[in-house]
């Protein structure tokens, strides 16, 4: 028999601010960056964990401020940039690579020095990043933070819901509070989850169902992380 051909499309995710869903745990961290004008020294650092939204934010907010958006890991082969609102994505990531963290250093000094406005990602505080730069570490510990906290139910299903749209999946609407209640309850894991789910329904042909939810849960595929 032969076998269906299957496509793995491109996953174009849905970054504008009327596709941000707000929930109690997301509303503070929201506010903080509604609120730039008065970030002190005017930067924010916006933590949370992998998948919570800090990249949808980060695109929000750059848009709303006309910012740049660069990641951590880029900042040593860049010049720095004229004064500006400029978003820096994953600093934790570049821990122990003394170019970056020196690169990251004068971005920040130059920064405000130039009175605009830093926003900055990461998954955890600074004081867990391992930083081997002391200078950069005190500025970056000293910094405004906003945190991004684990979903509660009602931001998990916008979650599920919104990453089976980005991808052009449609479920039953049932399906959505099934998972919320017998997944795990992390963002990551709602990645992880409707990600196997798209390629096991392109593999077969088939739709998303709850038959194929539970198959999936079942297994161990989805504890790696």
């Amino acid at each position: 028999m032969a076998r269906q051909l299957t496509f793995d499309l491109p996953v174009r995710p849905a970054l504008g601010r009327e596709d941000f869903f707000v929930s109690p745990a997301n509303a503070l961290a929201l506010a903080a960056l509604d609120g730039a004008a008065d970030w002190p020294q005017g930067k924010m650092l916006l933590i949370g964990p992998e998948g919570a939204g800090k990249s949808h934010l980060a695109q929000v907010w750059a848009g709303a401020e006309s910012a740049r958006v660069v990641a951590a890991t880029e900042l040593a082969a860049l010049p720095l940039p004229d004064p500006a609102p400029l978003v820096v994505e994953d600093a934790d990531r570049i821990a122990g690579d003394r170019a970056a963290e020196v690169a990251l250093f004068h971005l920040h000094n130059h920064m405000l020095s130039g009175r605009a406005r830093l926003l900055i990602t990461a998954r955890a505080a600074p004081r867990s990043w391992g930083l081997t730069l002391p200078d950069l570490a005190s500025r970056m510990e000293a910094t405004a933070s906003a945190q991004l906290l684990p979903p509660d139910d009602a931001l998990l299903a916008a979650v599920l819901v919104k990453l089976f749209a980005d991808r052009q999946i449609a479920v039953a609407p049932a399906l959505i509070p099934w998972l919320v209640q017998r997944m795990d309850r992390s963002f990551a894991a709602a990645r992880r989850l409707v990600a196997e789910l798209d390629a096991r329904s392109l593999a077969r042909g088939g739709p998303v169902t709850r038959a194929l939810a539970a198959e999936i849960l079942d297994s161990a595929i989805l504890d790696a992380p």
